[in-house]
């Protein structure tokens, strides 16, 4: 599947779990459900993805989980806050490096609509 369809298809499905759940759950529970969505849209879902990182030749095993990888090329990180922050951004892009992985998506369950939660990260090459 070319990117710019799995992007949009996993876009489609992040939006029909806050249709129906709406605003003001867990994360945890939005997790639950859209891999559950993912999955009935016969995706490859991965969930709390260990990353490893190296410093100075020590090897520290599991040192992050990232939320979900979708098709081993698609990273989402899913968030219930009032907006993004810049630290926000520097996690995924710190999750996209040690993964080694291009492109991601934030998504915050928490506003009115998630059209108004995403955003698009993309580390540079």
């Amino acid at each position: 599947m070319e990117f710019d369809q799995l992007s949009a298809k996993v876009l489609g499905c992040a939006i029909e779990v806050h249709r129906e759940l709406g605003p003001g759950l867990l994360e945890s529970a939005y997790q639950r459900c859209l891999v559950h969505e993912l999955k009935l849209a016969s995706l490859k879902v991965d969930t709390r993805v260990p990353i490893s990182l190296e410093y100075k030749g020590l090897r520290v095993h599991n040192a992050y989980y990232a939320d979900i990888l979708v098709a081993n090329t698609l990273l989402l990180e899913l968030k219930c806050v009032d907006c993004f922050t810049t630290q926000h951004t520097a996690q995924i892009l710190t999750y996209l490096k040690l993964l080694k992985l291009e492109c991601g998506l934030l998504l915050n369950f928490s506003l009115p609509t998630l059209r108004q939660g995403m955003q698009r990260v993309v580390r540079s090459l």
